[in-house]
């Protein structure tokens, strides 16, 4: 199968089959020396990492409406090292992203904190899939969703309104997978509660909320897969 998907376009999902493999993903079974002397130079740029277990894809396809892959639990450096050798066949990534709908129709994302490798990049509160996200083996991707914003942004998304599909978008860097989630409170409002949320979190993975109100209210340091998703929200206000 390996990755069979069209890129940089967005696509209608209706089910997400991606299946965690026991077997050790080829790459971090290939690099063990390599993975530990780069985790070594992230940890002294950056003392705070922390070397969980995440998942890396080694198959994705989309076929009639649904995205049928295979993933493999790695180590964080492993993925630390494939995200700056992308161009080595046999690994992708994929991750979801919980489109934060405010009642005013502004979309509420985050702004990453100094300490994350990600530090000042704005997108939807998101983390890798990781092995408690999988239920009999199958990825639960609404779980992944409410469980990562609830962690960064204190919002629990569990009774909120979900968009009728999830929609995906794959580019050379990974596929993002993203459904709405509808909350009943203006967008100043949800922003006054991350914000507190963070201002009383010892050690916040974010910085704060960032409030886009149209497809022109791009805040800088906005990851490039967000453009097209902030496009297609306010584009595809019923979808």
């Amino acid at each position: 199968m390996s990755f069979e998907l069209p890129r940089n376009v967005i696509l209608p999902v209706d089910a997400v089959d991606v299946r965690l493999d026991p077997a050790p993903h080829p790459f971090e079974r290939d690099n063990q020396g390599a993975i530990a002397e780069n985790w070594r130079r992230e940890m002294a740029a950056k003392p705070a990492l922390y070397d969980g277990t995440v998942v890396l894809l080694s198959a994705l396809a989309y076929r009639d409406s649904r995205l049928i892959g295979r993933c493999h639990a790695v180590k964080y450096s492993t993925f630390m090292l494939w995200r700056k050798n992308r161009e080595r066949g046999g690994a992708e990534h994929a991750y979801a992203h919980a489109v934060l709908t405010a009642g005013d129709n502004a979309l509420v994302a985050i702004r990453m904190g100094s300490h994350t490798v990600n530090a000042g990049r704005v997108y939807f509160a998101a983390g890798s899939f990781e092995p408690v996200d999988f239920r009999d083996g199958l990825v639960d991707v609404d779980f992944n969703m409410i469980r990562e914003v609830g962690e960064e942004t204190g919002i629990d998304l569990s009774a909120a309104r979900r968009g009728e599909r999830y929609h995906a978008l794959s580019t050379s860097n990974g596929t993002v997978i993203f459904r709405r989630y509808h909350v009943a409170e203006p967008a100043e409002e949800v922003a006054r509660r991350i914000s507190a949320f963070v201002a009383a979190e010892t050690e916040p993975e974010i910085e704060g909320p960032v409030i886009i109100r149209n497809a022109a209210d791009l805040p800088d340091g906005l990851m490039g897969h967000m453009k097209p998703l902030v496009e297609w929200h306010f584009a595809n206000e019923q979808a």
